[in-house]
């Protein structure tokens, strides 16, 4: 079985990337080459769903770090949205929930754009 599994779909010109598994050091590669992928087709409106997220680590964390800048700059942005409790109490500690803004569902997220 694989770590994690990366669900693709697109609503209103807006892509929600949902994240099922666990994102760390090992996963994190495959998350950054599917933004890397989406911003090579001028794709800069992103809600990733971590509904079905169990566990994130810095690596993970450092992929939405390394992207936010440059797909803020193009028009975009991250909207982070269905985080489980376990993994919001990682983003707040780090001071994540400053710099993403985190909504309660996928349709709320779409509303962000």
């Amino acid at each position: 079985m694989e770590k994690l599994k990366i669900e693709l779909s697109q609503e209103s010109g807006t892509v929600i990337i949902k994240l099922v598994g666990y994102l760390d050091a090992e996963t994190s590669p495959k998350f950054d080459g599917v933004i890397l992928d989406l911003m090579q087709q001028n794709k800069y409106k992103m809600v990733v769903d971590f509904s079905k997220l169990d566990y994130i680590s810095s690596a993970g964390l450092g992929v939405l770090m390394g992207k936010i800048g440059e797909i803020r700059n193009k028009g975009g942005d991250i909207v982070i949205s269905e985080l489980p409790q376990k993994v919001f109490r990682v983003f707040q500690l780090l001071g994540f929930s400053k710099l993403f803004k985190i909504v309660d569902s996928n349709a709320e997220a779409l509303k962000a754009f």
